[in-house]
């Protein structure tokens, strides 16, 4: 089996490793624009060894947005700024991705720093706020608009217009977040999604939403595509999304052009209990890999080299994502090399201070756009 360093080929393209930044908000974002903030965060992790880095999630449309900071692709000004994050980061030899995603009932929220609750418009949140469904996350959030015919539409237009712009702007993956309680996890989960046409009820037509954008982003997009997904809302009392429902959708997706399902779980509503642990949500990778024969990525308090190199040889994931480790830790990568007795790749502007062996970074030299 190979380990977390060996290359992983996805797509028609290839990693250096198998270590990859999740998506993380960061909430800096005036109108959506990356800063130098994103440029030194992402560019920092990129520098640091993984081989992948992931953006955080970019809203396709304005309304889309967690909170008035959040990330957007959903104009082409946005482009530049993106480039340049993605330039920067195959210098570093690594791939980047960028997470397109759409808030659904959980937008308009205060920043994560200041105390939880709406924001109004005068203070730069929105009013149209949508969902499958008229029902609140909470009732500290916004009762949602339902979407009808007409606004499902205009969702998969503004995915597939993002993904053009990604493209543009020379990403290597695009992600669809399909997870954590935003809008395409809440048309997939009767805990918000109550609707009784096509797009709602029946499993079939609870995943039609993101089956659907699949299939129109595909039809644009060449390189790999990934689809987040929570693989259970951790709720036994009511009918919820679960692990049975992710492996059957890991299996519909992968017979319409997905490469790699990313397996997080939770976030569709307040009460779930989630015994959040070292490594808590490995199985359910594993559980799809195995069974929807797909390669999968995990996510969740992993935090050890020696557990990430054992997730990868045992065959339960493809891909390892850290999050919260790599803001305590931006080179991660090559400090877990030398735990594992690797010979990693460090920029060589740093090999005064590498382990001996040490190699050079190479450029990405086939990441034209």
């Amino acid at each position: 089996m190979p380990d977390l360093f060996a290359p992983l080929e996805i797509g028609g393209l290839t990693l250096p490793n198998r270590i990859g930044v999740s998506p993380m908000c960061q909430y800096s974002s005036p109108d959506g624009f990356a800063t130098d903030w994103h440029l030194v965060h992402l560019g920092s992790r990129a520098s640091g060894g993984a081989g992948l880095v992931f953006t955080e999630a970019a809203a396709v449309v304005p309304e889309g947005r967690i909170s008035p900071g959040d990330l957007g692709l959903w104009k082409d000004d946005h482009i530049p700024a993106l480039r340049r994050i993605v330039d920067f980061t195959h210098t570093q030899g690594a791939l980047i991705g960028i997470q397109l995603a759409h808030a659904g009932r959980k937008a308009s929220m205060q920043v994560p720093w200041e105390p939880e609750r709406l924001m109004e418009p005068h203070e730069g949140g929105w009013t149209n706020v949508m969902a499958p469904s008229a029902i609140a996350f909470s009732h500290d959030y916004a009762r949602p608009q339902a979407l009808d015919r007409d606004g499902i539409a205009a969702v998969q237009a503004a995915f597939v217009a993002a993904t053009r712009r990604a493209a543009e702007a020379g990403f290597d993956i695009v992600e669809l977040h399909a997870a954590h309680g935003y809008l395409m996890h809440e048309f997939l989960s009767p805990l918000a999604n109550v609707r009784t046409d096509e797009y709602g009820g029946s499993f079939e037509n609870r995943i039609r939403l993101l089956v659907e954008t699949v299939d129109a982003v595909r039809a644009i997009w060449k390189k790999p595509l990934f689809v987040r997904i929570s693989a259970t809302d951790w709720v036994d009392s009511e009918p919820c999304w679960d692990a049975d429902q992710s492996v059957a959708l890991a299996k519909v997706l992968k017979a319409h052009g997905v490469d790699l399902i990313d397996v997080s779980s939770g976030g569709m509503v307040p009460h779930a209990k989630i015994p959040a642990g070292t490594g808590f949500q490995v199985p359910f990778a594993d559980r799809i890999r195995q069974e929807a024969q797909i390669p999968t990525a995990t996510v969740g308090f992993i935090t050890d080299p020696a557990q990430a190199d054992q997730i990868i040889r045992n065959g339960q994931a493809d891909l390892v994502l850290l999050a919260r480790e790599f803001l305590r830790d931006p080179y991660w990568p090559v400090h877990a090399a030398e735990k594992l007795r690797k010979t990693a790749a460090w920029p060589k502007q740093y090999l005064r201070a590498a382990p001996h062996g040490s190699t050079p970074r190479q450029p990405r030299v086939n990441a034209a756009r």
